[in-house]
């Protein structure tokens, strides 16, 4: 059975720093034939695609919000997806998701529906 278990979350002050990762396992194809994702989501708002990665990792998507401050990877080898989050904000506070599709070129997108496996998230919060 395929899962995605997220780690890392926790609270931290304005303009500190997390690193979230996303561990895979039951995968019945190799780590690198996914395409890699982060979104977050508040209580009472819409999901948000936050950053996107694809199956080697050479083509990268990030949100406006966070452009410039988070930083997303992979590890083909240990089947790990990473989001470094640096000068974090108030509003970056929310539940971040890890999720995984099939790959089908050579970019990734940042529309939630597009992702066929989810983790159940970790829980950042970022005290002002």
């Amino acid at each position: 059975e395929e899962q995605l278990v997220e780690s890392g979350g926790g609270l931290v002050q304005a303009g500190g720093s997390l690193n979230l990762s996303c561990t895979a396992s039951g995968f019945v194809a190799d780590f690198d034939d996914y395409v890699m994702g982060w979104f977050r989501q508040t209580s009472g708002k819409e999901r948000e695609g936050v950053s996107c990665i694809s199956w080697s990792g050479a083509s990268t998507h990030y949100s406006e919000s966070v452009k410039g401050r988070f930083t997303i990877s992979r590890d083909n080898v240990n089947f790990i997806l990473h989001l470094q989050m640096t000068s974090l904000r108030p509003e970056d506070t929310a539940n971040y998701y890890c999720a995984a599709t099939p790959s089908n070129g050579a970019s990734c997108s940042l529309d939630g529906d597009a992702f066929e496996y989810w983790g159940k998230g970790t829980q950042v919060t970022v005290s002002s």
